[in-house]
């Protein structure tokens, strides 16, 4: 059992509160009332819930600036990548690696849930849960919470709905509510209605949400080359535009789509840090919320947005919104990296500091001089300091980042296993 206390301010995800303190009960929620246990020094410090990341691919945290693949077209990004992949071997030790970097690096961030959409499934993976128990390895070691996505890009529908079921068997049973499982076609650039359809029937089996991609660049060129029409026509008619799905950054979609993605009841995933770098198109993420879609954020994956900092992301919102419509306050965007993430993945009890929601929460503090003469430290938080790293971080109750370090495992004991790894491949 935990109390932080001595905050200079509490953001709860809906009020602001100065001062006070949040009790952190043996089941890993917020009490409503005193417990006994440790006492957690917050002074000086912003409090908030727990950043929910809602689109990452952590296996691509080993594969960061790689020549050739920035600021270039799309249908040349994922060759690059592919090639990348296959020149160093994906595997389960290399996965957990890649997500143990990932997911440390989330937490030193401020992120305390990670929705995980892998993508890469060589032929060597079997039924994939090797794969995907090395991601859920790192998470449990580390104290992260994870939203496993059994993805697909190119895959036999077939053989992917298999190993999506035989994940979802192995994984999904997860009563903490640290290890949840998803599914998740890369896109209708991708993968065919086949896919879409045997990936939902092991989701409705299961009781998974779905996820997928739509309108960057590549989606939107291959959906009018091979159908003739938009991706978001094709996910309305293959069952993909319900109230389950979260679709994740939606380049550039007209005034007409937002309204079939509110009526379909989708959620939305902003990735700023991905797509406007690499020039693969602008979500108006403002006009998709004030038509009553549900919004999270995103950083995506390291071969495009090459840090999975969630804080930098929501200042590069905040500052490209104008650009695609009206612009947006700090904290809307704040909601969209902590509830509105969290209710894409429907998790109602992530991203706020209410009795009975998890115990996940951020302690930033803000006495350096990246806030010296801030008069509001909420909105500094994005706007002052996007880099900064938090003081401590608590998940389900549990200290997993203490003073600025990780608890669990050093982290140059992390950072040195994967270029361990990936020295000794490339030597290899």
């Amino acid at each position: 059992m935990l109390t932080v206390r001595g905050a200079d301010l509490v953001w709860t995800g809906v009020v602001e509160q100065p001062g006070g303190e949040i009790a952190c009960g043996p089941d890993g929620r917020v009490a409503d009332g005193p417990v006994e246990g440790e006492v957690l020094d917050a002074s000086g410090c912003v409090v908030t819930p727990g950043l929910v990341n809602a689109h990452h691919h952590l296996l691509q945290s080993a594969f960061r600036t790689l020549p050739g693949t920035r600021g270039v077209p799309m249908r040349e990004w994922l060759p690059r990548m592919a090639a990348a992949y296959a020149a160093v071997g994906v595997d389960g030790e290399l996965t957990h690696a890649a997500a143990s970097v990932g997911l440390a690096e989330s937490l030193l961030c401020g992120v305390t849930t990670v929705a995980d959409h892998h993508l890469t499934w060589p032929p060597t993976a079997g039924d994939g849960v090797e794969l995907a128990s090395a991601v859920a390895a790192a998470a449990q070691e580390l104290g992260a919470r994870l939203v496993f996505v059994r993805g697909s890009a190119r895959d036999d529908p077939q053989s992917a709905a298999a190993s999506a079921d035989a994940i979802a068997s192995r994984l999904g049973g997860d009563a903490t509510g640290m290890i949840q499982v998803a599914v998740g076609p890369a896109g209708v650039h991708s993968d065919a209605p086949e896919t879409f359809a045997l990936l939902g029937e092991v989701a409705q089996r299961h009781g998974l949400r779905r996820r997928t991609q739509a309108n960057e660049q590549v989606d939107v060129e291959v959906a009018a080359e091979r159908y003739g029409r938009r991706p978001l026509e094709l996910l309305d008619e293959w069952g993909w535009l319900a109230p389950d799905v979260t679709l994740a950054h939606l380049c550039g979609v007209t005034p007409g789509e937002i309204a079939r993605v509110a009526a379909g009841g989708v959620s939305a995933t902003h990735a700023p840090g991905c797509d406007l770098p690499m020039g693969w198109g602008v979500a108006p993420m403002a006009a998709l919320s004030d038509a009553g879609v549900a919004v999270g954020l995103g950083t995506s994956g390291g071969g495009s947005n090459d840090a999975g900092h969630l804080l930098a992301d929501a200042r590069l919102a905040l500052q490209v919104a104008p650009l695609a419509g009206r612009a947006v306050s700090a904290r809307e965007v704040l909601v969209w990296a902590t509830a509105g993430s969290a209710g894409g993945l429907g998790r109602a009890e992530l991203g706020r500091i209410e009795p009975g929601c998890a115990a996940d929460l951020v302690c930033w503090d803000v006495t350096g001089v990246a806030d010296a003469g801030v008069a509001d430290p909420l909105a500094g938080l994005l706007w002052a300091g996007p880099g900064r790293r938090p003081r401590h971080v608590v998940v389900a109750g549990r200290v997993v980042v203490r003073d600025g370090q990780l608890v669990a495992r050093p982290e140059i004991e992390v950072a040195g296993s994967l270029r361990g790894l990936l020295g000794s491949r490339a030597a290899g």
